[in-house]
């Protein structure tokens, strides 16, 4: 019997029972749409914190405060000491400390009510540099930003973020006019280019102003000089690993500490950030992927079963085509061919679902799922192996009944 005649034969064996296969068919397309849906979820999560690091600025370094400890001895997180300052980051900015940095901005942040008319909005006031547009990889679409006049001269001026402009003034030109922050007036100079939010913030609801502004206007008191964060842009990626240790060393040296151990501020990258969180996702894809494979292996005992019950019920089948001649070998590979149809059918559909449910889902759960090819290649292959792993014991025990056995069979 040629290859063509035994496809030709599987495939109408196949037919024969059509609720049975689909039964079948549908036991793999659920396990196949699972793996590839979960394994999608993954990769669109890591693509999404990969994505989410990078908006935050190119080639970044990000310094942070060190922790606090009250007088009872309860110590509070990272970033709630104040030991960073303004001087710190004009330290940073020199040539001479530190070569391998591009540039510097410290920022220093709280939240305040903007008033325009009878409009209101609290958000987040960014007090900073004219570095921090660089470092954050940050455009405008409308004015411009801060300069070093701007902050030598305390001016009360203020860029807004897309969202704040959008709560504020509408389709209206906001260039120009002025709004309160908090009590104090201060002139719209600049829109920022909506970037979307993050996984915890989102970056379009904040306004940005001199530091020395928000220093003198917002903060006051002792704490006004202190800043939340120092954003340091490297030269390149490559130089990013000197940036650290330059700016690493002359913090050390600027606090006066000799062990690093100890040093009250930290020092964080996008990779550290990035593999952080791609970790923690990683994590999470191989349990539900583990999950999503339990039904795959459900859907290969299905394959099994169903083929063992053909057997059983073909054996007079079976019993003359072997008296006609079929060899063994011949059975065998035509209960393979009916297994491993029924594995690429369950795969391609299972695909197929895969694929609509990557399409419709975000729009349901507002996560992102990736469909790599190699994925959906992948699948179909595994189903198809399916098929014929659980085939072969079916297919065996076929070819091994005796001829005139199948014949006598009731």
């Amino acid at each position: 019997m040629s290859w063509l005649e035994t496809v030709r034969t599987g495939l109408e064996a196949v037919a024969t029972h059509r609720l049975r296969s689909a039964l079948t068919i549908l036991g793999i397309m659920i396990g196949i749409a699972a793996v590839i849906l979960t394994v999608g979820l993954g990769e669109g999560a890591q693509a999404q914190v990969t994505a989410e690091v990078s908006s935050l600025g190119s080639n970044l370094l990000i310094v942070t405060p060190g922790s606090t400890t009250s007088t009872s001895g309860v110590r509070g997180g990272f970033g709630t000491a104040s030991t960073l300052t303004v001087a710190n980051a004009d330290a940073l900015s020199s040539k001479t400390v530190a070569p391998d940095i591009a540039a510097v901005a410290p920022t220093t942040t709280t939240s305040e009510e903007l008033t325009y008319g009878t409009t209101n909005w609290t958000t987040s006031v960014v007090g900073t540099n004219p570095d921090w547009l660089s470092v954050r990889n940050e455009t405008l679409t409308a004015g411009r930003f801060i300069v070093d006049d701007d902050v030598t001269n305390h001016a009360a001026v203020v860029v807004l973020g897309s969202e704040v402009d959008q709560e504020l003034f509408g389709i209206r030109d906001p260039i120009g006019t002025t709004v309160n922050v908090g009590t104090t007036p201060m002139t719209v100079i600049g829109v920022l280019k909506s970037v979307g939010s993050s996984s915890t913030t989102n970056e379009d609801d904040q306004v940005i102003v001199p530091i020395t502004t928000a220093a003198d206007r917002l903060v006051g008191g002792t704490t006004r000089n202190k800043v939340n964060q120092i954003l340091i842009e490297a030269q390149s990626q490559g130089s990013l690993s000197a940036a650290y240790q330059e700016a690493d060393y002359e913090l050390l040296a600027l606090h006066a500490i000799t062990t690093p151990a100890q040093a009250d501020f930290t020092i964080t990258s996008q990779q550290q950030l990035a593999d952080a969180s791609n970790s923690v996702n990683k994590t999470l894809t191989v349990l539900l992927g583990g999950v999503a494979g339990i039904s795959l292996l459900v859907g290969g005992i299905g394959v099994m079963n169903i083929m063992l019950v053909s057997v059983t019920e073909r054996v007079r089948e079976i019993g003359l085509r072997k008296a006609l001649g079929a060899t063994p070998r011949i059975i065998r590979r035509q209960f393979l061919v009916e297994a491993s149809f029924l594995g690429l059918v369950g795969g391609v559909l299972g695909v197929a679902l895969g694929v609509v449910g990557a399409i419709v889902l975000p729009h349901l759960i507002s996560d992102p799922i990736s469909i790599s090819a190699v994925a959906t290649v992948g699948s179909i292959a595994v189903a198809v192996a399916i098929g014929i792993v659980a085939g072969v014991y079916p297919a065996g025990r076929a070819a091994r009944l005796a001829p005139i056995d199948a014949l006598r069979n009731e």
